[in-house]
């Protein structure tokens, strides 16, 4: 359960505080950003919930947020989308270019998002759409485009842009028939997700035998011919020649999967992922001969024992030998399956009540 809608709804569905917050919604991404389209944050007069990713840009957020908390009612003052710089305008290296939305939420709204908060427990994803260049109150559709919830009106699109919400993404900018901009914002189930670095045979076959499975899988080969033009729903291409960049901002309980076409890369992020933290599983394609190799050679890098014991490889479930793409596909499908059943019980046992204690300040008069 995400930490912003847990916060979000309880601060909007507790009358007695009368709570007004800004939900700021990362919209678009140009280049690179500290945080993914769609991330969130709740902010209101006294504090902050979740983040967009910290530093200069989450302060100007901020401080747009209380403004438009302090201003008077007015269109501008309940939805608004802006554009960052991040590097000439706030010095952050990242260098790319980041879209946010702001939205004004009151206890209105206290039904929608619990709603919301609702179908993500049940793990059923859901799409807002939100007007903003309007005050209309936001709707919520499922992946079919079929309205789940809200008075607010769907947008008439062109017929060139209206894919199934599915194949939309995490979070997107539209503009319907009139011109008018409509934030689609999919609010999507946790489920595990694995970061699957190569595009080869081996790799393709994976994500075959993923593709109807409860899971989210992110593909990433420089290679951007490798990949197929028709994609699983959940699965998300990143061609790029900086794949470590990927390894370091994945979110925590992630997994890992390396099988890309060069030694050398295998290596590095092999180490990129065992020096971080959060890692839910690593699995590196190869033979004994090949874990020893890597063994020795990370090691040399830096890297403790310890952390070494947590790489799987080979890959795949024991009694399995076939080396077919699709053979290694299934027996690997099933070792991921073993292992996020695993932590889903974990987890499960080690949950108490969904309880979210707020530490709300109360600004006493002076």
């Amino acid at each position: 359960m995400s930490n912003w809608l847990d916060a979000l709804t309880t601060l909007i569905t507790q009358t007695s505080q009368n709570t007004t917050a800004i939900l700021i919604t990362v919209a678009q991404v140009e280049g690179s950003g500290p945080r993914e389209p769609g991330a969130k944050m709740v902010v209101t007069a006294v504090g902050q919930f979740d983040t967009i990713g910290g530093g200069h840009l989450e302060l100007q957020a901020i401080r747009i947020a209380r403004e438009m908390l302090e201003e008077s009612l007015s269109l501008s003052r309940e939805r608004r989308l802006q554009r960052f710089s991040l590097g000439p305008s706030l010095g952050q290296c990242c260098g790319g270019v980041v879209h946010l939305a702001f939205e004004r939420v009151t206890s209105a709204s206290a039904d929608y998002f619990s709603f919301l908060q609702r179908r993500l427990r049940d793990a059923d994803d859901s799409w807002r759409l939100v007007a903003l260049d309007d005050a209309a109150p936001p709707a919520m559709c499922d992946a079919d485009g079929e309205r789940l919830h809200g008075p607010g009106r769907l947008p008439t699109l062109p017929s060139l842009l209206t894919p199934s919400t599915k194949a939309l993404g995490a979070c997107t900018i539209l503009r319907d028939d009139s011109g008018k901009r409509w934030l689609l914002d999919a609010c999507l189930a946790t489920r595990p997700q694995l970061f699957l670095f190569g595009a080869g045979h081996v790799g393709a076959a994976i994500v075959k035998a993923l593709g109807d499975l409860p899971c989210r899988v992110v593909w990433i080969d420089e290679r951007e011919e490798m990949f197929p033009d028709a994609l699983p729903a959940n699965v998300r291409i990143e061609a790029t020649d900086t794949p470590e960049s990927i390894v370091e901002n994945a979110p925590d309980g992630s997994s890992f999967l390396v099988m890309t076409h060069n030694h050398a890369l295998d290596q590095r992020l092999s180490a990129q992922i065992l020096q971080r933290n959060g890692v839910a599983w690593f699995g590196l394609i190869g033979s004994k001969s090949k874990r020893m190799q890597f063994e020795h050679r990370l090691h040399e890098r830096g890297i403790p024992l310890e952390r070494l014991a947590d790489m799987v490889c080979p890959i795949g479930i024991a009694g399995i030998v076939g080396k077919e793409p699709a053979v290694i596909a299934a027996s690997v499908t099933a070792q991921l399956l073993q292992v996020w059943e695993q932590i889903a019980r974990q987890q499960q046992a080690a949950a108490t009540a969904p309880q979210l204690r707020l530490q709300l300040q109360l600004v006493s008069a002076t």
